[in-house]
């Protein structure tokens, strides 16, 4: 069994050719999408955080409406890039968030991808302490927002404040108690999927990865995942941790996903994501249901991951990603022993 969920760029764009014209589209269109998902019994709601771009940017507005539209299905981010980030502001948006959709966040931080804009971190006002580097920052920003997130009190009261306090020091709020254990970490490399587990984060790893070793993507998660699994158990935690993997995976079960998708080239590429790192980009999935079972049989990081997130094409429109999610639901997971 797996839980399965989408993920969504929420990319807009104002050509006619696109379904998703403007940020308000992107917005409501992703509440919209959630909605479907969960009628057809699909377990996530994942969005990506893009700043400076036509792409879903401020996720927790968006995600206390999608929590107030639904009612079972999780609801998370494939990664809030941690660079960019106030971790007192964000775990207040966050509390926020999590109790309006009754304790379903799931939410994926990272240090981030390549953004549109060079050190865009640096308009939001964030510079990396001397001698550090962004990604050192983005990994701070993290550590702070996982010690407020257990909802100690850190902050000395004022003796005449407006309104009474509780005893003691101060915690920020609203709280919600057990979020803590629902952040998960985008790790790019083996060595920060250690990191996370040492850290109690669940993991994330999506379409590309740096390359370590030259091999397929799919080869190269799944060792990833299994040092993360080993520093978990190393660390001493006493839960079991959650893994989630991103595939771009089309069924080809009518004519128009067969125009969309049918010349799909299904092949892992390398390439360069940032100056000096090498990165492998995972294939995209596109055969009829019977082919596409044998092929997802193959993938081995899939196998290891408890939660899988399908990356949708969100400017085809909710009735069309419905119909994506619907068919890999009905005509895939079956037959993999998913559902």
């Amino acid at each position: 069994m797996k839980k399965i969920g989408f993920l969504s760029f929420g990319h807009w764009s104002p050509s006619p050719q696109s379904g998703t014209r403007s940020g308000a589209d992107a917005l409501l269109q992703s509440i919209d999408l959630a909605v479907a998902a969960e009628e057809l019994g699909a377990d996530g709601a994942y969005y990506r955080v893009h700043h400076f771009a036509r792409q879903l940017a401020s996720p927790f507005p968006l995600l206390a409406a999608a929590g107030a539209r639904t009612k079972r299905i999780e609801l998370g981010t494939a990664v809030i890039d941690m660079r960019y980030e106030n971790p007192l502001y964000m775990a207040e948006d966050a509390g926020a968030a999590d109790l309006i959709a009754g304790g379903r966040l799931q939410l994926g931080i990272s240090r981030g991808s390549p953004e549109q804009v060079i050190d865009g971190w640096r308009y939001f006002g964030y510079v990396p302490e001397e001698g550090k580097s962004d990604a050192d920052m983005a990994r701070r920003h993290s550590e702070i927002f996982l010690d407020l997130l257990r909802g100690e009190g850190f902050a000395q009261p004022n003796p005449r404040p407006m309104f009474p306090n509780p005893p003691g020091l101060l915690r920020l709020e609203p709280f919600s108690a057990g979020l803590r254990e629902r952040i998960w970490w985008g790790a790019a490399t083996d060595a920060t999927a250690v990191w996370a587990a040492k850290l109690g984060m669940n993991l994330q790893s999506s379409t590309l990865k740096f390359d370590e070793t030259g091999e397929p993507l799919h080869v190269q998660q799944a060792k990833q995942i299994r040092a993360y699994r080993a520093a978990w158990k190393e660390a001493g935690h006493a839960r079991e941790p959650r893994v989630s993997v991103s595939r771009s995976i089309f069924a080809l079960v009518n004519d128009m996903d067969r125009a969309y998708f049918g010349g799909s080239e299904g092949e892992d590429h390398f390439g360069y994501i940032e100056p000096e790192k090498r990165a492998v980009f995972g294939r995209t999935y596109a055969a009829e249901p019977d082919a596409l079972i044998e092929q997802l049989k193959e993938d081995e990081a899939i196998a290891e991951a408890d939660t899988l997130l399908l990356t949708v094409p969100n400017q085809l429109g909710v009735d069309y990603n419905a119909h994506v999610i619907e068919s890999i639901l009905k005509h895939v997971a079956p037959a993999l022993g998913w559902r």
